[in-house]
């Protein structure tokens, strides 16, 4: 087709020339081309398997009327154009041509390319047509009319005339010329008509992330699947890009089979410096190439919270986990799991190593351990939501002080630093009451290594006996990574007398390495003979009403099956009110139930923990907590004022108010969360007078065992909204509801809003923010449990104590209590008497001023047996 066109462009071109062979080049060129697609006629002859077929076909056809005519013109000494404009049909050999060489793959682009050669060259050889009678003449009127119009000409003619367009400015003259463009409209507008949209069908259904991620040398980034919605991505990127991280120059890939909706859309293409998104599912090894996963830092797979069949949701993860792991086995996954059951399915995988930064983020163990947890110390929740979503603290003069001092808590995160030098050879408390002292920084754990055996676990507010070793990595609250980084640069020699905290930056000294890495040295061998007394030393017993029992573990306690129950008092326990039906899908209630039954507590201080829901669902969560002790059950409803009456609800401790229950997409969303807010106002309502103190518990449920008694309370609350109470929530904006005398915007944020800020609310969404969290903190959840049991019920736990100055109060409780202050509850309004609303401050500054009537969090250490005493007396001690 170049040389028909070279040939047809020479300025003094004529149909037919006499010219001899040997003094015209183009004819010369022409036998050339023309000798290779005779040879290429006898090759495909004789591989033919039908020859009489191979003679009928079209490249057959179009090699008799170009190749005779060369040898022909040199015997005549004469050139005529002819008919080489047929090798455009030649094109539509192209498709295969390109299937041959591995280029086409998919159907739809082998389709398209089919469709777009045969247009192509049934365009070129009309327009050859049409070019070779005009410019020829009409043979009956011995050619004497011939017109002379170029090739290119004649294309542009034969499309504007598909087109049914038709300008005009170029037509036919010739009769020849005319009879063959009737024709050629008939079958060429047909096939204008049906090819044309199918190429602009094939083109537009081509994938619009459908290309392939090009890595950039040095630059990291992430991918991240599973279930991906604007909701879920939201989260996730407003905290993962968030500016108080230490490196926020990684790009996130997002990798779905189904394309983004435009609010999805939107969201992408805010943050199009930092995310990119393909089509394509990670069951795919070619869409994972694309993606580029096996140099990725990590990958991310999100899970539905609000799944129909979560055993289903989490099959469908763990799968998408085996298919990246076959992919490349050193990838580090971090994968969301609905049921905490499922986590051991993980185990099963070969290339599943937690060591390599391997994870697993369990979304109803973290809410439901979290929400039993605020049973104990009041407030929990709405604290360790704030640490894990990354927020910027701005203080306002016009904010009231209550939400200024909330705000500066809900600014703070988790983050992880090595610690200085200056560090090594002190306890943990002295560097925890330095640290924050000196630093302003609140210091949670450190990281502990085994050097024999090369493991490593976070021991959380650990014993005295516990040393800083060299390059010790600790576990800090904080509002930015820049803060923490006080504790990286921190010297003992020039910055000891600094009282500006910016000020605090690496310094020039040489010598301070040497002396406290020998310091370290020397300490070394006291501290491992520390550790090893504390985990062989059995000379303790607790003072217990009762032989202890606790599971294979060691980690909480336990008790035989039971069946039976027994009219029994109720006071100063834990009412759970449960929204289910016999079809709802298990919550795994286990998960709250164990993390209030922990080895850490005595059995006297031990919570009743009473539910109160349909007993047909219960049945099926019963097989997973019948071996935990003081768990009671009525069969009843939770909108029932009786039977919250029937459960002493005005002596518990807490009320939680959780559903089961799976929204129904074709309902408006904010019914999602109508039987909670009804329970939670219908609680709120109650009244209690000074008999209904202490009732008895009824006999509904033939599942549970009678509670031990405990120290009782004759006065319970009054009003239903003296009740501390905790509710959950699936759709945000529905906190508005829960206080119907707070001045809360329907657009407000979630932690914005006073319910959250006082504990009293909490939405599973918060959870989302913890997947950044476990991809910057890599160790967030990499606790080991220690084989020795001793060992293992020594860990920490949460608790709640009332309290000069918040430094002094945090000093005193780490040098006297080896408590770890991290954080104050406190009324919203001191002054007055009628105030019952409390709001969370996490890690306050030492200058904090204290109430009398605050409530201080505390990491406590196992007590190790000491005498029991009652709750009140405890906190009116501390």
């Amino acid at each position: 087709m170049i040389y028909y066109d070279i040939s047809v462009k020479i300025p003094l071109f004529q149909v037919e020339t006499c010219i001899p062979w040997s003094q015209s080049p183009s004819q010369q060129i022409d036998l050339a081309f023309n000798i290779f697609f005779l040879v290429y006629f006898f090759i495909r002859f004789i591989a033919a398997t039908d020859k009489v077929w191979f003679l009928l076909e079209v490249y057959s056809f179009i090699d008799y009327f170009t190749i005779p005519p060369s040898f022909v013109s040199i015997y005549l000494e004469r050139s005529w154009l002819g008919l080489r404009f047929l090798r455009a049909l030649r094109l539509m050999t192209l498709p295969d041509i390109l299937q041959y060489l591995n280029i086409l793959k998919t159907s739809n682009s082998i389709r398209l390319a089919q469709l777009v050669s045969i247009f192509v060259s049934v365009s070129l050889t009309g327009a050859g047509f049409i070019h070779l009678l005009e410019n020829s003449g009409d043979p009956f009127l011995n050619f004497q009319n011939p017109q002379r119009i170029t090739y290119w000409e004649c294309v542009y003619l034969l499309v504007v005339t598909m087109g049914t367009v038709g300008y005009g400015d170029i037509c036919c003259k010739t009769t020849l010329g005319r009879l063959f463009m009737v024709f050629f409209i008939l079958g060429g507008l047909a096939m204008f008509a049906s090819y044309v949209p199918e190429i602009a069908d094939l083109i537009g259904s081509r994938q619009k992330y459908g290309g392939e991620y090009k890595a950039e040398n040095g630059k990291k980034h992430i991918v991240v699947c599973g279930y991906i919605t604007y909701e879920s991505v939201s989260h996730f990127l407003q905290d993962f890009l968030h500016e108080d991280r230490d490196d926020v120059d990684v790009e996130v890939i997002f990798l779905h089979r189904v394309p983004p909706d435009l609010e999805l859309e939107g969201l992408f293409k805010r943050h199009f410096t930092k995310v990119e998104f393909y089509q394509g599912t990670v069951m795919d090894s070619i869409d994972l190439s694309r993606a580029k996963v096996h140099r990725a830092d990590a990958c991310l797979i999100l899970a539905n919270k609000y799944s129909p069949d979560p055993d289903a949701e989490d099959a469908a993860n763990i799968m998408r986990v085996i298919s990246l792991k076959n992919y490349s086995a050193d990838i580090r996954v971090i994968v969301q799991l609905m049921q905490y059951h499922n986590k051991a399915y993980l185990l099963n995988i070969p290339s599943w190593d937690w060591k390599r930064g391997d994870d697993v983020v369990c979304l109803a163990e973290l809410k439901l351990g979290i929400i039993a947890q605020s049973c104990v110390a009041h407030g929990f929740s709405t604290m360790m939501a704030n640490l894990f979503a990354m927020r910027s603290f701005k203080s306002m003069q016009n904010m009231p002080r209550w939400l200024n001092d909330y705000l500066r808590g809900a600014g703070m995160e988790i983050y992880t630093e090595t610690l200085s030098v200056s560090f090594v050879g002190m306890s943990f408390p002295e560097a925890a009451e330095l640290i924050f002292t000196k630093l302003g920084l609140l210091l949670l754990a450190i990281e502990l290594k085994d050097e024999d055996r090369l493991e490593c676990h976070i021991a959380i507010n650990p014993e005295a006996n516990i040393v800083v070793r060299h390059n010790t990595q600790g576990f800090f609250i904080a509002q930015s990574a820049d803060e923490v980084k006080r504790a990286f640069y921190y010297c003992r020699k020039c910055h000891e007398d600094v009282t500006d905290l910016a000020l605090i930056r690496k310094c020039k000294c040489k010598n301070r390495t040497n002396f406290i890495f020998k310091q370290e040295l020397r300490k070394q061998g006291s501290g491992k003979q520390l550790l090893l007394e504390v985990a062989e030393n059995e000379l303790w017993k607790a003072q217990e009403p009762k032989e202890m029992k606790y599971d294979s573990t060691g980690m909480f306690h336990w008790c035989e099956d039971r069946r039976q129950a027994s009219m029994t008092l109720l006071n100063n326990h834990v009412v759970v009110c449960l929204f289910a039906d016999q079809n709802s899908p298990l919550i795994g209630l286990r998960n709250f139930v164990m993390a209030l039954r922990a080895s850490n507590y005595h059995y006297h201080e031990l919570k009743h923990v009473v539910i109160v829901g349909d007993v047909e669902y219960l049945k099926r969560e019963w097989k997973m907590i019948h071996n935990l002790p003081k768990i009671s059950i009525l069969n009843g409803n939770p909108l029932s004022r009786a039977d919250l009456r029937a459960v002493n609800i005005n002596v518990a401790d807490m009320c939680v108010i959780i559903s089961a229950r799976i929204p129904n997409p074709n309902e408006d969303p904010t019914l999602a969360d109508k039987e909670a807010i009804l329970a939670s106002l219908n609680i709120k309502a109650m009244q209690f007078t000074e008999a209904e103190g202490i009732q008895p518990f009824p006999l509904r449920c033939k599942l549970s065992p009678p509670p031990t008694p405990l120290a009782y309370r004759p006065n319970g609350a009054k009003l239903g909204t003296e009740i501390p109470m905790l509710t959950e929530l699936v759709n945000d904006s529905n906190v508005q509801f829960l206080d119907q005398d707070d001045d809360d915007d329907p657009n407000t944020e979630l932690y914005l809003t006073q319910p959250f800020a006082c504990g009293t609310a909490f939405a599973i969404s918060v959870l989302d923010s913890l997947m950044s969290t476990v991809c910057a903190v890599a160790c967030i959840e990499a606790y080991q449990a220690n084989s020795e049991t001793n060992v293992v019920r020594d860990r920490c736990k949460i608790a709640q104590h009332g309290g000069h100055t918040y430094g002094n109060l945090f000093s005193k409780a780490l040098k006297d209590k080896h408590m770890l202050c991290i954080g104050l509850y406190r009324l919203q309004d001191p002054l007055s008497p009628k105030c019952i609303k409390r709001y969370v401050i996490t890690s306050p500054p030492a200058d904090m001023l204290l109430e009398s009537t605050d409530l201080v969090f505390v990491l406590e250490p196992f007590d190790r047996g000491l005498p029991y005493e009652p709750i009140e007396r405890r906190n009116s001690k501390s």
